[in-house]
């Protein structure tokens, strides 16, 4: 009897070695070997030979030589997944969608899947984890009664992969790429080489065949997706689904696109008809905000091509420890103690021996520089006690000198903030030329987070 021969794969970065080791040297992380079961089958792969490539090899062509067409695109009823796809689904692109357990991700392909076939769109709907009654009882409860609609319930890529060969779909769903596995890998379904298999078979029939694949991929519990590094570089788009199981606002976006922008964010609000797609998200992130309460500013963020206004709160009080605690919910926790050290040395505010809370309500994470001077203002507002106008918009980024510095785009985020009502908007001293501002606005420009101060919290 044959003995197996085994090897050792990094789980994060795809490291393989003859021998299991602690920590892998291609990443630095420690137990992240996996064993896996090599195949005993003869060249599985596929060798090269002379008449293959020189048959079927592409040759090496001139930059300027080669014709430049643009990619077409198939749109959705789904105007916010159309946005974070780069304008709609290309054909024969590789989508690769993930989120917590319980997210939407199967709701929201179903959906998409039941308005492409309204579309006469041919789609095949594959799952792994549900049977074919299953699917069809959640489609009954998110009103999916399409015909054009193609429902498959099965795990071994060779069967998937004749069922597209057959039924010729010009979409795909995958649901999900951790449930199937390759026939000719022995490891166990959701391994290393069985994911980077099946995913590699899958990317040679969407470009060969032309074929949208959407996969589902899971995640662990840091949040990232589960199985090799690898997987989110085979694949075109990258979409992750983020969003507080208990509350009904969900957000995608995209950390990865070969077709569009890595900028963009879709906000959809789950029902119980499924997910509807929020068109101002601005007025649900504001509905709820309190009036006349301290440590609260309103800043208008940028994501992607779209202004979006959200509230920062701040809950300064003295520390009961030796060491202030700092926390931040949607803030790099980071750049909050960087502009409290900006707070305490340029403009004198004693937040050494003060605990400082800050969270960005709605559950949306923000990282552009653009925040700076609204998070500045809300812990200066804590800590003093004294309340904002709740008709003032904030916008503007803080150097380590006290300084404010212009943004990018401040025409559309000023156009936003007009359109909810808001009256007074502080921004950079540099942001204020070149751009007529609209009616019923005062703009006052500051240079440093000591004036913004004075304008903000009056003296």
């Amino acid at each position: 009897m044959a003995k197996r021969k085994t090897k050792f794969m990094c789980h994060e970065c795809g490291y393989e070695s003859p021998k299991w080791m602690g920590k892998c040297p291609g990443c630095g992380q420690w137990n992240t070997m996996v064993e896996e079961v090599e195949s005993s089958g003869s060249n599985r792969r596929g060798a090269f030979t002379h008449s293959n490539s020189s048959s079927t090899a592409a040759k090496a062509t001139p930059i300027t030589s080669i014709e430049t067409v643009s990619e077409p695109r198939v749109t959705t009823d789904l105007n916010e997944l159309n946005r974070v796809l780069g304008g709609g689904v290309v054909r024969g692109s590789l989508i690769l969608i993930g989120g917590d357990p319980g997210i939407g991700k199967s709701t929201l392909l179903l959906q998409v899947s039941h308005q492409l076939a309204k579309k006469d769109y041919s789609v095949l709907y594959i799952s792994g984890e549900e049977s074919m009654r299953q699917t069809k009882l959640r489609a009954d409860r998110l009103g999916v009664t399409t015909a054009g609609l193609l429902v498959y319930s099965e795990t071994n890529l060779h069967e998937i992969s004749l069922t597209i060969e057959n039924t010729k779909p010009e979409f795909v769903i995958i649901d999900s790429i951790q449930t199937i596995f390759h026939p000719e890998v022995t490891s166990a379904p959701g391994s290393v080489s069985q994911v980077r298999e099946c995913t590699a078979e899958l990317m040679r029939i969407a470009k060969t065949k032309g074929i949208a694949i959407f996969i589902v991929g899971h995640v662990t519990k840091e949040g990232s997706i589960a199985g090799p590094r690898l997987l989110e570089h085979m694949v075109d788009t990258v979409l992750y689904f983020e969003g507080e199981r208990h509350h009904t606002y969900r957000i995608l976006r995209a950390v990865k696109n070969r077709f569009g922008s890595t900028n963009e964010m879709g906000i959809f609000e789950m029902k119980e008809a499924g997910l509807e797609e929020v068109a101002n998200p601005s007025e649900i992130f504001l509905e709820e905000r309190s009036q006349g309460a301290s440590g609260s500013t309103v800043v208008a963020s940028m994501e992607g091509t779209r202004p979006v206004l959200v509230e920062i709160q701040a809950l300064i009080s003295p520390t009961s420890f030796g060491i202030p605690r700092r926390m931040a919910t949607g803030i790099d926790h980071n750049r909050v103690s960087l502009l409290m050290a900006v707070l305490e040395k340029r403009v004198g505010l004693l937040l050494a021996n003060q605990d400082a809370y800050l969270k960005v309500a709605g559950g949306v994470k923000l990282d552009e520089p653009a925040i700076d001077l609204a998070v500045a203002v809300s812990i200066a507002s804590s800590f003093r006690d004294k309340p904002t106008r709740a008709s003032d918009c904030i916008i503007g980024e803080v150097g380590l000198t006290g300084e404010v510095r212009r943004v990018s785009r401040i025409e559309q985020r000023v156009q936003e903030a007009a359109k909810l009502g808001f009256e007074r908007i502080i921004l950079p001293e540099n942001n204020l030329g070149g751009w007529t501002p609209p009616r019923g606005v005062e703009l006052i420009g500051v240079s440093s987070v000591s004036q913004a101060l004075k304008v903000a919290l009056g003296g």
